[in-house]
């Protein structure tokens, strides 16, 4: 494993070349310092009725380097759930999970690889999203802001949306822009502006379904992160592969949002998605610690 997360740092450096010129060029050490490297995998979990893990199946095991299945094999299966209780008894379960894998200590070179997040779907059958949850109406996607793409500047970043119960947007902030390229810090600097603004600007159009069932359909209004990724490839080229990035500053929002504290293992969260702030996951629950 520690090779493929060298490699995914170097191709991050490499990818930045654009933004970096011989006088002002980041050393490696200090590039070392700020980066992280993530993967994102699913799979189907197996749950039995005292909460063990009975079976695992990854998805796309063959696209996924060898070291790095074993390890969460071997993780998953050391994992226990609450059991799960069908009229009072208990009952084996299935979920689908994604996991998101983090490299710590990429500086000292002796990189440690843990989960960092898990997340689990519904025990159930139903289809479709949950009536429970805001869900995106009409969210079209940021045209790629021409200053970034001239220099192929990528990144992440990370909104928070205020939704009103009319499902239009009332207010939104970039949490947070991750960047995949390596410049001046002048330049990294510029470039997540430039991404966030786009997207922010963006997002003042965008319309979401209020929940109409649960306890959360009440509220005056509801927060929603939502990840909007710039990159020049697709989303299924980039699954089993390590990503180096470079993290933003984080900052919080001006309105309550129902997170006492900023939450970790959120910069990567699946694109695509609609994620609902201070509202408990739906799914099994996971007694084993993460880590």
């Amino acid at each position: 494993m520690r090779s493929s997360l060298f490699l995914a740092l170097a191709l991050a450096v490499g990818g930045g070349a654009a933004l970096v010129d011989a006088a002002n060029a980041q050393t490696a050490r200090e590039v070392r310092r700020q980066a992280e490297a993530s993967m994102t995998l699913s799979g189907v979990i197996d749950i039995g009725r005292e909460g063990q893990v009975e079976g695992f199946q990854l998805d796309h095991r063959e696209k996924v380097d060898a070291s790095v299945a074993g390890f969460v094999d071997k993780a998953v299966q050391g994992w226990r759930f609450e059991p799960t209780l069908i009229d009072g008894k208990a009952v084996p379960a299935r979920t689908s999970v994604r996991l998101r894998l983090i490299a710590d200590n990429m500086e000292a070179g002796s990189m440690q690889v843990r989960v960092a997040d898990a997340r689990f779907g519904k025990l159930s059958d139903s289809k479709g999203p949950s009536t429970d949850d805001v869900t995106g109406a009409r969210m079209r996607a940021p045209v790629y802001p021409p200053q970034a793409a001239s220099i192929r500047g990528q990144g992440t970043v990370l909104l928070l949306v205020r939704v009103g119960r009319d499902g239009k947007v009332a207010d939104v902030i970039a949490e947070q822009t991750n960047l995949t390229v390596v410049g001046p810090e002048r330049t990294m600097n510029q470039l997540r502006d430039v991404l966030a603004k786009a997207s922010v600007r963006n997002a003042r159009d965008w319309t979401f379904n209020p929940p109409t069932t649960g306890e959360d359909k009440d509220r005056d209004f509801w927060t929603v992160r939502v990840p909007v990724n710039y990159f020049f490839d697709k989303q299924s080229e980039r699954y089993g592969r390590w990503a180096a990035y470079i993290p933003g500053p984080r900052q919080r929002a001006p309105w309550k949002t129902g997170e006492e504290s900023l939450v970790a293992g959120t910069d990567l969260l699946p694109e695509g998605g609609v994620y609902m702030v201070g509202r408990a996951q739906e799914g099994p629950r996971l007694l084993t610690p993460l880590g």
